[in-house]
């Protein structure tokens, strides 16, 4: 379909020195996207409005020093290990591995050197019915402590539709763990503040933690609770619920319906009920991560945006009765996540 194109343009440079590149892709209904080498970032994603013109629904940053100096994974593919480890360590096939720490005692998101701070191999592609971008990134055995010489494959592709779709793929030369998953902050309205947007999870059952965000063991149902989402999130975020006051908002791992999925299905709804605008987050993964940015720093403000993280569940590789995340020569990791947008009714399904 005519109208779908991918351009590369210069970024500056990463500290070491190395080119970053910020490639975009364009879909003919007016929806583009801009991703950087950089972290692998989802830098912008911007929708068609009314007036002809565009709405931003990501935070992004000007500047590769910028996004160097962020301390809030803004965009960007985390891993190895979306969410926390606790106390930065597991187990595997019997031997203990240490992990470099970076949230008090805790790993968080793959350590302090994790994806988000590489610049990775990057290359366009171009089909019929959409427009891409392929990165490429080798993690060595021991990095952050984690085992294994991994290769990690991300593409980002925008359809005719203007849906974005992340597909992950990753395997590894001996038995690691691994949790990838995208940490775009969405705000449909330009606006400072996701107060007055809504939230729906298509979830029954929530990750319960302690003081530190590690999760407290078995699963904790969401009725009854401000964790069964569905209203204004300014009003969760004004609950006293212990849970969200020791968070800061929210910051919880929720367990979608049917667990591990073959094909994405819907995991989360945000609108914008002054304007309609509506996004939809399809996933293959089990469980969402929502954080309504609580420790967001300049130039944004707290609960700018928020975070709907698609991945397995935090502190998995130390917790046998969550879904595995561990990977094996002889396995292939596999995950996709689709961000859908709207106005008003559901937003447009892509063709398989």
């Amino acid at each position: 379909m005519s109208g779908l194109s991918v351009t590369e343009h210069p970024f500056g440079h990463a500290p070491d020195g190395t080119p970053v590149h910020r490639w975009v892709l364009r879909a003919p209904g007016g929806h583009s996207a801009a991703v950087l080498t950089y972290g692998a970032t989802l830098q912008s994603c911007r929708i068609p409005t009314a007036d002809a013109g565009s709405l931003e629904t990501v935070l992004g940053l000007p500047s590769v020093e910028a996004y160097a100096a962020d301390p809030s994974y803004l965009g960007a593919v985390v891993g190895r290990y979306a969410n926390r480890i606790a106390h930065g360590r597991f187990v595997l096939d019997g031997s203990e591995h240490k992990l470099e720490a970076n949230d008090g005692p805790h790993t968080l998101h793959g350590g302090p050197d994790g994806f988000h701070r590489r610049v990775w191999d990057a290359s366009g592609i171009r089909t019929p019915d959409s427009a891409g971008v392929a990165l490429r990134l080798r993690s060595p055995h021991g990095d952050m402590g984690f085992p294994g010489n991994l290769d990690v494959h991300v593409i980002y592709s925008l359809d005719e539709h203007g849906t974005l779709a992340v597909r992950y793929r990753a395997a590894t030369d001996r038995p690691t763990v691994i949790n990838l998953t995208q940490h775009a902050y969405w705000n449909l309205a330009e606006s400072d503040s996701v107060s007055d947007h809504a939230l729906t999870v298509e979830a029954d059952m929530y990750l319960a933690t302690d003081a530190t965000q590690i999760p407290l063991g078995p699963l904790a149902p969401t009725a009854g609770t401000p964790f069964a989402l569905g209203g204004r999130l300014g009003e969760t975020l004004a609950n006293s619920h212990p849970g969200i006051v020791a968070a800061g908002g929210l910051d919880h791992c929720f367990a979608l319906r049917g667990g591990v999925s073959p094909t994405p299905r819907r995991a989360a709804r945000l609108t914008h009920p002054p304007t309609g605008r509506a996004l939809e987050v399809w996933t293959t993964e089990p469980g969402i991560q929502v954080y309504t940015g609580n420790f967001l720093t300049a130039p944004f403000d707290r609960h700018h945006a928020v975070c709907l993280e698609t991945q397995h569940f935090p502190d998995a590789p130390n917790r046998p009765e969550y879904p595995s995340t561990v990977l094996r020569p002889e396995q292939g990791y596999a995950s996709v996540t689709e961000y859908r947008f709207g106005v008003g009714a559901e937003p447009p399904r892509s063709t398989p």
